[in-house]
């Protein structure tokens, strides 16, 4: 650690003015302003190492101003592999009556230079009712998002930004480009009182602290953003190309790698300059200024070094303080067997010492461990599994059990990540494998009603539901451990694949589907307590080794209350899968879950995803643009041409009613989760006819060339009710159940 800060520190040093060596090439100028430009950057044509390295220096202003390239973008510090610039801030805001009147988009584009954002920045959205989206590229396209939320003002912190008022979330390591996309739920129309704009921008974390309502009143705060908070960007040599390939770095330097491509330059220990420029690092004359060495001796420059040695007639370390004493030649004292005899002292102190320190340390875990079992309810955990006799259903690990299953929580066994925690692969002794879940902190009030709920989960027996296991609660964290689940999730069967996979036919979407809307219907309706996801997603939706369904992760799950058809909790889920109807009232029931699943089928049959910012303004929100197409007889352009091709024209029409009751703005409207399963299961039952099968061949082709000749279809999209669907596709309630697997 002290190496790699040492490294730093010299890495910054070789790039300041103070530097010993060249700073730029010979007659170029080296200063714009109060900014000290040094090569491989030049502001003089032929000064820098290559074009991506020009600068621009603007003296018709007072001070001048340094820009990158020919752009607009100003610098405003150079320190050693970093640079801060301009900012660009995008707003929105509205009047009384909800109208947008005044908006900017923000982006920056950085492609043609050698920086990149820095991850010392955060993307920050500013707003009360706001949600952004920031895009870009890193060498992958990349997406993420903020939501800025609050209702009154009293809500909104002062300091720091949390979620009501300000969200901030992080960037890719590499980015060179981003744009900034603002929205809104109800464009500021129950808030416009305290907070009439939205913001979003990127900007340095250290340098921005969120002022509260003053900030979310002001509608000149992207001003003052602008003044005050710069980007930070990284820069580095050679693009694609790494230190095999490098030529530029000179004398007394070494080549360094950077992981996201490219390469810089850095002086040897012991050295400082310019490495990019002949001669390369000079070596420093540690004696000359001795207070950032230690010598309390004769002091001697070496390359690179120094040598410290006593005083004549003294012997001894001239680099440790007292440490030269006077010659002992004629000293007849046993100066040998004394040392001896002092190291194997010292030796037994620092043994004691250490097994002290082990034991208590020991001790220390063993109690924190018992804080952090009580704390997260294991006491009542114990309680309720002797008074219920049932110790067998859960099993409680231990914090070495699951450390060592990890390896320690290593990241290279972090399979994936969530709102609710981090999953990791685990190996147990009896060979089993499993994913552990580090959770969130949950709130001790609430540990009893954690238990209860874990209780519950454990006792969940479907053959398309995720086994819980058990858990351990000698974290800080609970820690819960399931099943694994080894092929993936269905989103990245459906998005991940060019073309989709091999094995996801008309038949397995329709099968994947009935699977999970049947596990949904137990767990709303059949589990000892009924038990909504809260956040049903195709990334939830995970496929084992044969592809049979797993409803999985249950963070956000709440149980009702037998005597409750809804409860009121904290609005939670996935942007584009999350029920409008849950978010405006924060009323939670079972066509929440229905909504959700119906994004789901929405994106089996389209191979869409819920929110994609490259779309255009229509097809942004899958929802909005698969009801509308509906309603002008459009549904077959939005179809995926796989199950197109396979499906036949009264499945598609079918599928097509059942999506838009399940994404029908009001859930009274919507059908249960078992009648969404009765209908996916006679869809299913309908394929299985050797007659349909052949009819489904001959409208497929039919159904492909109307397509290919026409993009307008009168064709009406059929709806039907539990009674009609029950006469088509011959299956009830009864056979559902009887077919339902437990």
């Amino acid at each position: 650690m002290l190496l790699l800060l040492f490294t730093l520190v010299l890495f910054t040093s070789s790039f300041t003015p103070t530097a010993m060596g060249k700073i730029g090439k010979p007659g170029c100028r080296t200063q714009c302003g109060n900014l000290t430009i040094q090569y491989p950057f030049g502001i003089d044509k032929g000064c820098s190492m290559d074009e991506s390295f020009d600068l621009t220096c603007n003296l018709t202003t007072t001070p001048p101003k340094l820009f990158i390239g020919s752009g607009n973008i100003e610098i405003y510090n150079i320190s050693g592999p970093e640079m801060k610039i301009s900012n660009s801030i995008g707003f929105r805001c509205y009047n009384e009556s909800g109208y947008a009147t005044y908006e900017l988009i923000a982006w920056t584009n950085l492609e043609t230079t050698p920086f990149s954002f820095s991850q010392k920045n955060k993307f920050t959205v500013i707003g009360c009712d706001d949600s952004a989206l920031i895009t870009g590229r890193n060498g992958i396209d990349f997406t993420s998002g903020c939501l800025g939320l609050c209702s009154k003002a009293s809500d909104v912190p002062i300091g720091y930004c949390s979620g009501n008022g300000c969200c901030q979330t992080s960037i890719p390591k590499g980015l060179k480009f981003y744009n900034v996309s603002l929205g809104s739920f109800n464009n500021h129309e129950k808030v416009h009182s305290f907070n009439p704009c939205g913001f979003a921008f990127l900007g340095e974390e250290e340098s921005f602290t969120f002022g509260g309502v003053p900030d979310l009143s002001d509608m000149d705060l992207d001003v003052k953003i602008d003044n005050s908070l710069r980007i930070v960007v990284d820069w580095v040599i050679g693009g694609k190309r790494n230190c095999t390939q490098a030529m530029e770095c000179k004398g007394n330097s070494f080549c360094e790698d950077e992981e996201t491509g490219g390469y810089r330059c850095i002086c040897n220990d012991g050295y400082e300059g310019n490495p990019y420029l002949d001669p390369g690092c000079e070596d420093i004359n540690e004696c000359e200024d001795k207070s950032n060495i230690r010598c309390y001796g004769i002091c001697t420059n070496t390359p690179g070094s120094y040598n410290c040695t006593c005083l004549k007639g003294y012997t001894g370390d001239g680099k440790i303080k007292d440490d030269c004493r006077p010659d002992a030649k004629d000293s007849k004292f046993p100066v040998v067997l004394f040392s001896v005899a002092l190291v194997f002292g010292l030796l037994a102190i620092l043994s004691g010492i250490t097994g002290i320190f082990l034991g208590v340390r020991k001790r220390k875990l063993i109690r924190l461990r018992e804080k952090f079992f009580e704390q997260n309810g294991g006491v009542f955990m114990k309680q309720k599994l002797k008074a219920t006799g049932a110790s067998e259903a859960v099993t409680m690990f231990t914090t070495e059990q699951l450390r060592k299953a990890t390896d320690n929580y290593s990241e290279e066994r972090i399979v994936g990540r969530g709102g609710y925690g981090v999953v990791y692969k685990g190996f147990l002794p009896d060979k089993r494998v499993v994913a552990i879940k580090k959770s969130k902190l949950v709130d001790g009030s609430q540990s009893e009603q954690f238990i209860n709920e874990v209780l519950i989960l454990t006792q969940i027996i479907h053959r398309n539901v995720v086994k819980l296991l058990g858990c351990c609660l000698e974290e800080e964290v609970p820690v819960l451990v399931y099943e694994f689940i080894s092929n993936n999730t269905l989103f990245y069967h459906i998005h991940h694949k060019p073309g989709g996979m091999s094995w996801l036919s008309w038949e397995n979407r329709l099968r994947v589907a009935a699977e999970a809307a049947g596990a949904l219907a137990y767990l709303h309706s059949q589990a000892t307590m009924p038990i909504i996801h809260r956040d049903v997603k195709s990334a939830n939706i995970l496929l084992d080794e044969n592809y049979t369904t797993k409803i999985s992760d249950f963070g956000a799950s709440r149980l009702v209350p037998l005597d409750h058809d809804q409860v009121t909790t904290l609005v939670q889920g996935t942007l584009g899968y999350l029920d409008p109807e849950y978010f405006h009232t924060s009323q939670l029931t079972d066509k929440s879950d229905v909504y959700s699943f119906g994004m789901v089928l929405a994106e089996l049959v389209t191979g869409k995803k819920p929110l994609c910012a490259s779309r255009n303004n229509e097809e942004k929100n899958l929802a909005t643009y698969f009801i509308k197409s509906m309603k002008e007889n459009r549904f077959f352009q939005v179809v995926d041409p796989r199950v197109l091709r396979e499906g036949s024209l009264e499945q598609l029409q079918a599928i097509a009613g059942l999506i838009k009751r399940c994404l029908d703005l009001l859930g009274e409207n919507r059908p249960t989760m078992r009648e969404v399963a009765m209908e996916l299961e006679g869809l299913r039952k309908f394929t299985t006819h050797p007659w349909v099968q052949q009819q489904t061949s001959e409208e497929s082709r039919s159904l492909m060339l109307e397509v290919e000749q026409s993009d307008l279809y009168a064709v009406p999209l059929m709806s039907y009710s539990t009674n009609e669907w029950e006469s088509y596709s011959g299956i009830t309630e009864m056979e559902f159940q009887e077919n339902e697997p437990r």
